[in-house]
């Protein structure tokens, strides 16, 4: 009895092994090429956006005096410095509308989006003099497409000029008017869309922003703030940012929430199953014990081996399809592994109902346990409990000095 327990503990240590570097193998595959993948997504789709407010300038003229000396006397010299004075901005009206899609590259999902954009911003020229003010808009991504851009000043279209990650207009700002900039497009964007403020403590005034999303699953990124309303509706939220006078070092975003990811998950699972086949051994070795049949150690070698081809048909067979057909499909493998070997090795009652049983809830279930996110630990710790109670029961009365005596004749 002592032998074949040694056995059967060094057969799961090998195995446990095995999972190890699959696990590692599949978290290798995944993120590895992950930058990459990301890459090609961001070249083709667009890369994550960061929109910031439009904003006005003048160019004034300072006089500059310095006093220098020239062989032995004094000079005063006068110089002209162009100096770029921003305008106040004093109304912000923004709308944005994302609407979410994936796109799965490797064993990863990628969340993508649609972005339509709408802006109305009020610059004050608050001199006595009228001035050639210069509108910019930066735009909030250098990899990424801006279709039916528009901008137009006083409701009048103007022509903006493109530099590099900018685009710039000119127009005249009589003293004391006000002038208002109306900025529009359609984009297409990844993982996160936020509107910054510009990196640093900043007021804004009459600032309102509307958001609208056809997705549930709202979340908001470090150092963000949360909207001052929201509304649920059919197919998402429109939320709502406003503020009279504000003073702030935060932005405001969204998260775009993440498909189930294929990859890390048949990682994560693979890290696991050695708990998985402990409680399958564990079982399996009181059953056999309390009835009477004999298990060989390389009875569970190939009960281990049926259990890894679970998680090894897993890794590869995510890249393809789905991940539920995929987890479906290797269960179905593993169990019928299992069930078919062992009917030929104690009978099919027991290959069934036994093993086939215990398979069902220690691979199985408690694998499908990590589709639920958080979840996990605490399916595994109930059906750990469940097992104990379950065991302790079904053994309470047996006498294990005889059970190992009578092994060892």
């Amino acid at each position: 009895m002592v032998k074949r327990i040694a056995a059967i503990i060094f057969i799961f240590a090998c195995t446990t092994v095995a999972w190890a570097v699959l696990g590692s193998t599949i978290f290798y595959r995944t993120y590895e090429t992950d930058t990459r993948l990301e890459g090609q997504v961001a070249s083709i789709w667009g890369a994550p956006q960061s929109q910031m407010p439009p904003t006005a300038s003048y160019q004034r003229v300072e006089l500059l005096t310095t006093e220098t000396t020239e062989n032995g006397k004094k000079k005063v010299v006068t110089t002209k410095t162009h100096v770029t004075t921003p305008l106040p901005l004093d109304s912000s009206r923004v709308d944005v509308a994302l609407a979410l899609e994936y796109r799965q590259k490797g064993l990863l999902w990628y969340s993508l989006y649609n972005v339509t954009f709408g802006g109305t911003y009020v610059f004050r020229n608050p001199t006595s003099e009228a001035q050639d003010v210069t509108f910019t808009l930066t735009y909030p991504a250098a990899q990424a497409n801006y279709d039916d851009l528009t901008l137009t000043l006083d409701g009048q279209p103007i022509s903006p000029k493109n530099e590099k990650n900018f685009a710039t207009a000119l127009a005249r700002v009589e003293a004391g008017k006000s002038a208002t900039l109306r900025v529009a497009y359609n984009s297409r964007g990844l993982s996160t869309w936020t509107y910054s403020f510009g990196g640093e403590v900043a007021q804004v005034r009459d600032f309102q922003l509307k958001m609208k999303t056809n997705f549930k699953d709202i979340d908001f990124p470090a150092n963000s703030m949360s909207p001052s309303e929201k509304r649920e509706t059919p197919d998402g939220w429109e939320l709502a940012w406003n503020y009279k006078n504000l003073v702030t070092g935060y932005n405001i975003g969204m998260v775009m929430p993440e498909k189930l990811q294929p990859g890390p998950l048949a990682g994560r699972i693979s890290y696991f199953a050695p708990v998985s086949l402990f409680f399958f051994f564990f079982l399996m070795f009181i059953i056999t014990t309390l009835r009477g049949i004999e298990l060989h150690p390389m009875n569970y070698f190939f009960l281990a081996a049926a259990f890894f081809a679970f998680h090894l048909l897993l890794a590869y067979l995510v890249d393809h399809i789905s991940i539920h057909a995929a987890f479906a499909i290797c269960s179905v493998v593993s169990i019928f592994l299992v069930v078919s070997y062992l009917r030929l090795v104690v009978g099919i009652r027991f290959a069934a109902v036994g093993a086939g049983l215990a398979q069902f809830i220690y691979l199985v279930l408690f694998s499908y346990a990590f589709f639920f996110k958080g979840f996990t630990g605490l399916a595994v710790t109930i059906g750990s409990i469940l097992t104990l109670f379950v065991v302790m029961q079904m053994t309470g009365k047996i006498r294990w000095a005889e059970k190992f005596a009578n092994k060892t004749v």
